[in-house]
């Protein structure tokens, strides 16, 4: 059982519990009148169909729970409660090569579900960043006077930019197309005649007449064919500053015959150019007030034949076409136009932006981190929900970490594989009984199908009687058990006019012995309650207790103009949330740049940072210079923005990471208040020294020591010396202790005889050393007489 399935249950032992202490709930005290709006009330709601149910107690409402319809005699049959349900129909395994016939790149495929009003179901949809996924990079260059530099320089990048591309792919194929402007006045230079043919007349130069868009080669494998085309290609001339390039990018996207668009391909569309661009209503200036309509008009020479009829795209329309064709924008513009394509990419989802040396000799290395940055990030793109449909995303991206609220993951390499949880909740009943709506990563051909049923309608109201004779006599509709009396009928079975009175009647028009015949909003007719109009809205209701114009406000507006009212709840539109739906369900805006909720110092509270880190604060809490580790988070940053080495720097997330402005100085200033002086070894045992602060505007900003303080290199002739010296000094050492030694061993021997000799005894009498001068020998041969 899921979560929320296991909260329905909680919530139904709960009102049923209610109701059999005060004999209300939340079904019965809404005043509906017919089986649709109570399925609309809660999904813990049922309606009794059967004809003789309540006759027994007047008081019985046939919109009860589901036990106390049953408790009170309603039969199984007869009982409305429609429940909703979640089919996974298609769910292929995801691939780990784009090398594969059919690349699957999102898991589940296809899925249906049945939702009844106020209930939800879960799904989890999984996005793979495969490896060696085919390639189609379009290459589309201003050829304006002012490029004629950059031309000159790719003609012989061809060869190069395929062999870098290589590394990210095998299956590569490569186009080229150009542009300049609309082919008229006051665009173009229409005098002197001879300016039409040669724009660059009365400047010694040869141009080549004026064009639109022209897609001089459709994307292919043949790189030698890229740097052919481009070789031939020469520079034309327009007359204002700003260049066509808007209408060349929408003929390039559309055109998917024409340019070679394949649709198991990442689609890369590299816009390079070094002025600013025209947009819709700019063809005013011209007298062209038709707008443009995205679509494909490139004639038999490959020319755009609408460039003098169809006003420039929007940038909503871009955005449109770019999502329906998988189409990565990649703006290539000088630093001069930069910061005006960064503002457009902040309004055309999927794109980025690159700074383009003068020369474009640093294309190749624009493309590749672009397209790097492309891969390292998933984001899903939701198309055609229906608005009473209400989705919120929970993210699992790197390290099984759940982000709440986020569709998207970034920092991600190829082969990585996310998951987003996704909830769908029905908060209202659309006129249509069915829809389907795609869930798709933006860039991606693969998505998901998403079909969801309604089940804001109940099967009895199919058997309707009209004009029935339940209904006193054909006075009503018979539908689901109830009549639903002809207008001037009022009565269960429609049996009073609304002229007939009779004042014993008002009590079954009154909630409680306190209160007013009617809540005071309404006549008792018949027995029966019949609501005065009102100028605020409707009233309606058994007692006339329900409205749609007295519900919490906030600053003044009802449901603060992001839900409906219905009988004193505020029914929250998609995205809010809350008893005034004051309060957004968004997440994303409280990501910081390093892609961390709150910066990991604080809780996102109705789409607001709340920092709980003492000291932390910001947007996303992600000021704050006192906090531990923020000298380790900005050491990174001085690394890369100011070393270009690290860790950031190998995986191209210095940019997207690092927002502050580096300062380099010789010396730190005295620190300003709240700012952090950190210090650090890097990888050459040198000691940076760099400061941390916010400004009074608020901007971040690091101040870097701009030479470390790096350890002195040894002497030579210095340490040659002290060697030389130190082995004199230790054998002068060592012969003085030889010498000790051999003195202490010589004085304690000379000791030891002198003790020795003190205590021999000598006998006077005889010497035991003294020999006589005689000596006596026998000669054994001798014999005597």
């Amino acid at each position: 059982m899921d979560t929320f399935s296991h909260r329905l249950v909680i919530i139904f032992f709960f009102l049923s519990s209610v109701s059999n202490v005060f004999g209300s709930n939340i079904c019965t005290s809404r005043g509906v009148t017919t089986c649709q709006q109570c399925l609309a009330v809660h999904p813990s709601c049922a309606w009794c169909s059967q004809k003789e149910f309540g006759k027994g107690g007047s008081s019985l409402s046939r919109c009860d729970l589901k036990q106390n319809l049953l408790d009170a005699g309603c039969s199984q049959a007869a009982l409305e409660f429609p429940s909703s349900i979640l089919t996974i129909q298609e769910d292929a395994l995801l691939s780990d090569k784009g090398t594969a016939d059919n690349v699957i790149q999102i898991k589940p495929q296809k899925l249906h579900m049945v939702l009844r009003p106020g209930d939800a179901k879960h799904f989890t949809v999984s996005v793979k960043q495969v490896e060696d996924y085919p390639v189609d990079l379009y290459y589309l260059m201003d050829l304006s006077f002012s490029m004629n530099d950059d031309l000159a320089r790719l003609k012989t990048l061809g060869n190069e930019l395929a062999i870098v591309m290589g590394r990210t792919t095998s299956n590569l194929r490569m186009g080229f197309g150009a542009f300049v402007d609309k082919t008229m006045s006051p665009y173009m230079t229409i005098f002197p005649p001879e300016a039409i043919e040669n724009p660059c007349f009365g400047t010694h130069e040869k141009c080549v007449a004026q064009f639109g868009f022209k897609n001089v080669l459709s994307l292919t494998k043949k790189v030698s064919r890229f740097t052919e085309e481009v070789g031939k290609q020469q520079v034309s001339r327009n007359r204002d500053g700003p260049e066509g390039g808007f209408d060349a990018v929408m003929q390039a996207v559309v055109c998917k015959d024409k340019i070679g668009w394949r649709p198991d391909a990442s689609h890369l569309l590299v816009f390079t150019t070094d002025a600013k661009t025209h947009i819709a209503l700019d063809g005013r200036i011209a007298g062209i007030v038709q707008p443009n309509d995205g679509q494909c008009y490139l004639d038999d020479d490959n020319s755009y034949n609408k460039s003098t009829v169809l006003d420039y795209p929007s940038l909503g329309l871009m955005t449109e076409k770019m999502s329906e064709n998988n189409i990565n924008l990649i703006f290539a513009v000088t630093s001069y136009v930069k910061p005006l394509y960064e503002e457009y990419s902040k309004l055309i989802p999927g794109t980025t932006v690159g700074t383009l040396s003068d020369d474009s000799g640093n294309v190749i290395q624009l493309i590749e981190k672009a397209y790097a940055k492309i891969r390292s990030k998933v984001e899903l793109d939701l198309l055609g929900v229906p608005e009473e449909l209400n989705l919120s995303f929970n993210a699992t991206c790197l390290n099984g970490e759940v982000i709440h609220g986020l569709k998207s993951c970034s920092g991600l390499k190829i082969g990585d594989t996310v998951s987003f949880s996704v909830e769908a909740h029905l908060r209202g009943c659309p006129k249509e009984k069915s829809r389907t709506f795609t869930i798709k990563p933006r860039g991606f051909r693969n998505s998901l199908e998403v079909t969801v049923d309604f089940a804001c309608s109940c099967d009895c109201d199919t058997k309707a009687e009209a004009n029935s004779a339940h209904c006193s006599n054909g006075n009503g509709t018979y539908e689901c058990g109830v009549c639903q009396c002809h207008k001037g009928r009022l009565g269960p079975q429609c049996e009073c006019s609304v002229e007939d009175y009779r004042p014993s009647d008002d009590v079954n028009c009154i909630s409680n012995p306190k209160a007013r015949i009617c809540s005071g909003r309404g006549n008792c007719l018949c027995g029966q309650c019949s609501c005065h109009a009102n100028e605020f809205g409707l009233v309606w209701g058994k007692y006339c207790e329900c409205d749609d114009f007295n519900c919490p406000r906030f600053k003044g507006a009802q449901c603060s103009d992001n839900g409906k009212c219905s009988c004193g709840f505020c029914q929250c539109n998609s995205g809010w949330k809350g008893e005034n739906c004051n309060c957004t369900t968004r997440k994303d805006t409280c990501m910081s740049s390093m892609g961390l909720l709150c910066s990991g110092r604080g809780n996102c509270e109705c789409g607001e940072c709340q920092c709980t880190q003492p000291g932390a604060y910001g947007a996303t809490c992600e000021k704050c210079p006192t906090c531990p580790g923020a000298c380790t988070i900005k050491q990174a940053c001085v690394e890369c923005q100011h070393f270009q080495r690290g860790q950031y720097i190998e995986d191209n997330s210095c940019s997207r990471i690092c927002k502050n402005e580096i300062q380099v100085v010789d010396e730190l200033a005295p620190p300003e208040k709240n700012a952090a002086v950190c210090s650090y070894r890097d990888e050459n045992n040198c000691v940076v020294r760099f400061q941390y602060y916010e400004d009074d505007s608020g901007k971040s900003i690091l101040s870097v020591v701009k030479e470390p303080e790096c350890p002195e290199g040894p002497n030579v002739l210095v340490v040659l010396m002290a060697v030389t010296g130190a082995i004199l000094l230790l054998g002068l050492v060592g012969l003085l202790i030889w010498k000790l030694l051999i003195t202490i061993h010589d004085r304690r021997e000379f000791a030891k005889f002198e003790e020795e000799r003190a205590k021999a005894k000598w006998d006077t009498a005889n010497n035991p050393l003294y020999k006589g001068a005689t000596s006596t020998f026998t000669n054994v041969a001798y014999r005597g007489n």
